[in-house]
């Protein structure tokens, strides 16, 4: 065991009293995973531990719960199980199989190129298992060779979902640039938003590096990587490998194609296009066997170090495809076996020394003080922009929405962590990105008392203005009548006493009621003038008319308001003032006949009366000779006027 794992306080630990750590097999950015010791089971399992200075972080905790769940949905071969997850203490822990063997990265760096044969069998166990991924609307998020375990009894399986998402979970704002950048799909670079079609692509970037043993696109900076990928097109694995068949061919530039709208819609029909190949070239998936020469598998230490699968030996990697006979499994480990054992004390000591210096370099610029990055300002760029900055320097842009009155749509705000704060490289950094100011359904605010209607406006980070329209109405004093929106955006203003849409910074006028104007009609005119004065309504004319049924003095009326609307204050008017009733003159009917001046009377509207016997004589046995009211009195219209008569010959 290396002084490494001597190091490391979980060796030997006993874990939520059941799994006994025996050695670590890999550390990566969150966690570290080890071998471990199911006692109640009596079985060998990996255990997977978050990083202790990641367990206090919630949004990491709650990645980790979901790569269990995420994978423990998953009943398939070619997927790597999860048995359990907990917490013991600070530990949050995550219980897979443990699978002795190598990563299709450390085939690849022990082959460089693979076989057709190879090649056809890993993808066709990939796509198998990420069939059943998608299936299941679980995206893997982080497919690469690092990710693909190749176990020494043949099985391929692929593994470490801690960054998958369910589809439909998977939304254009709240979607995270996530995965390694060689295999990072164009949408994911250019709008942070996967779906199953961006497993799809760096499953073609694979695929194109396991037929010509080299990456599509190279750069000194992972900025200039993700900028290839978003803008140029992936080459024919047959101009690096002219072995490679043109179904092949075809079908790595089916699966990168830029958009996700022309690649596969999933693993499952990228799989079956593939099984049409294998048909067409006569080559079919094979059950792994070992061979090779032997490599660090899963684990740092000497007692796991174990054989890489070949699943097929090919003489000629570009020529015709030819299955060579497997050899079994403890042949190859007791030829692995006595080699080591010729190798003798100088090597194992060169190679303990070796792993103590890489280890310490790699503590140091992996997870030390070394590795740590300043996080690069992104205030005030678009996120296509921030994210960018962000690949640049080795870190996760998370795009993450929120309103903002100060920053202009589509524009970050700040970052978090923020700017120059040290991290890992590989950190998750949160873009913060303005949605502009925040939408709000405003309530009706008629009939609410003005500071209520304040206070309500407020919380809604509106701009309310300092000064009140306030009208006379039939509402009681103080109560808001009616509310006008000057929007910040430009256009016309609008009502919203009843209720209305508005955004953030936008101004509001309230409208208060004073309370009811008196109604003057029926007092004396002084007291009429002197009451709207105090009501700050000025009367400025005082009109009078004859009423017979209004007092001399008393006001008839008020003119209505010159605009529409409520009074305000100031506010002019004007009133009718009652002359009394109008009075007329009594003739003078002396003289006259009994029905002359009847008629006489009643032409100056007056009723004439008489004792009813002067009725029965002639009108020309008659005369007046006097009135009651006398002439030339003055008397309303109407007023009965008694004619005195006597009789002539």
């Amino acid at each position: 065991m290396t002084s490494n794992q001597q190091a490391d306080p979980l060796i030997g630990r006993l874990v939520d009293g059941r799994y006994r750590v025996r050695a670590r097999i890999a550390r990566g950015g969150m966690a570290t995973v080890y071998v471990a010791t199911d006692l109640r089971l009596e079985r060998r399992i990996a255990l997977k531990v978050m990083h202790g200075h990641l367990s206090d972080d919630t949004v990491f905790q709650s990645r980790f719960i979901q790569e269990a769940r995420a994978a423990a949905r998953l009943a398939d071969p070619h997927v790597v199980n999860v048995f359990d997850q907990g917490q013991d203490g600070e530990l949050a822990y995550l219980v897979m199989e443990y699978l002795p063997g190598i990563t299709l990265r450390e085939l690849m760096r022990e082959q460089r190129r693979l076989t057709i044969a190879q090649t056809i069998t890993i993808m066709d166990a990939i796509l198998s298992g990420l069939a059943a991924a998608h299936k299941a609307d679980i995206v893997h998020r982080d497919v690469k060779p690092e990710n693909v375990l190749l176990a020494e009894d043949g099985r391929i399986k692929i593994g470490d979902f801690g960054l998958a998402r369910a589809t439909s979970a998977n939304t254009a704002t709240g979607a995270q640039l996530l995965g390694t950048i060689a295999y990072l799909a164009p949408e994911l670079v250019t709008r942070g938003t996967a779906d199953a079609r961006s497993d799809i692509y760096a499953l073609g970037i694979m695929l194109y590096e396991m037929l010509t043993g080299e990456q599509p696109y190279k750069g000194e900076q992972p900025m200039q990587i993700a900028f290839q990928h978003a803008t140029e097109s992936v080459p024919r694995p047959s101009v690096r490998n002219p072995g490679v068949p043109e179904q092949l061919d075809e079908l790595v530039l089916w699966s990168t194609e830029k958009s996700p709208d022309e690649r596969p819609d999933n693993a499952q029909q990228m799989l079956d296009r593939l099984r049409e190949i294998e048909r067409d070239l006569g080559v079919s998936p094979m059950a792994a066997t070992t061979a090779t020469t032997p490599l660090r598998s899963q684990s740092d230490s000497g007692e796991l170090t174990k054989v890489m699968p070949s699943m097929m030996v090919i003489d000629d990697p570009t020529g015709p495809v030819i299955a060579a006979q497997p050899m079994d499994n403890a042949t190859l480990l007791r030829r692995r076996t006595s080699k080591r054992r010729a190798r003798g004390a100088f090597l194992l000591s060169l190679v303990l020394l070796l792993a103590v210096l890489a280890g310490g370099a790699g503590w140091w610029f992996g997870s030390g003080p070394g590795s740590l990055v300043g996080v690069p300002p992104v205030a005030g760029l678009s996120y296509e922009a921030a994210s960018a900055s962000l690949i640049e320097e080795g870190f996760l842009p998370v795009r993450v929405d929120e309103s903002s009155v100060d920053v202009d749509a589509e524009t970050a705000i700040r970052s978090q962590p923020g700017k120059g704060e040290k991290l890992d490289k590989g950190a998750e950094v949160h873009v913060i990105i303005s949605t502009g100011p925040a939408a709000h359904t405003v309530e009706a605010l008629n009939g609410k008392a003005e500071q209520e209607a304040r206070d309500y406006l407020s919380t809604l980070k509106v701009n309310v203005a300092d000064e009140t329209l306030e009208l006379y109405s039939d509402a009681a004093a103080d109560i808001v009548i009616n509310a006008y929106v000057t929007p910040r955006a430009g256009g016309e203003d609008y009502v919203c006493g009843d209720g209305c849409e508005l955004f953030e910074d936008d101004s509001v006028k309230l409208f208060v009621s004073l309370g009811s104007l008196p109604d003057v009609v029926g007092m004396l005119a002084a007291d009429a003038v002197a009451t709207l004065d105090e009501k700050g309504i000025t009367v400025t004319e005082q009109f009078e008319e004859f009423s017979d049924s209004v007092e001399q003095g008393i006001v008839i009326s008020m003119a209505e308001r010159s605009e529409q609307g409520n009074w305000q204050r100031g506010d002019s008017t004007s009133l009718v003032v009652s002359k009394g009733p109008q009075l007329f003159e009594v003739p003078n009917v002396t003289g006259l006949t009994r029905d002359e001046a009847a008629q006489k009377l009643r032409d100056s509207g007056f009723e004439p009366t008489w004792n009813g016997l002067w009725s029965a004589l002639d009108n020309g046995n008659t005369e007046v000779t006097g009135t009651d009211p006398a002439s030339g009195s003055m008397r309303r219209a109407s007023t009965e006027v008694y004619m005195q008569i006597r009789g002539v010959l």
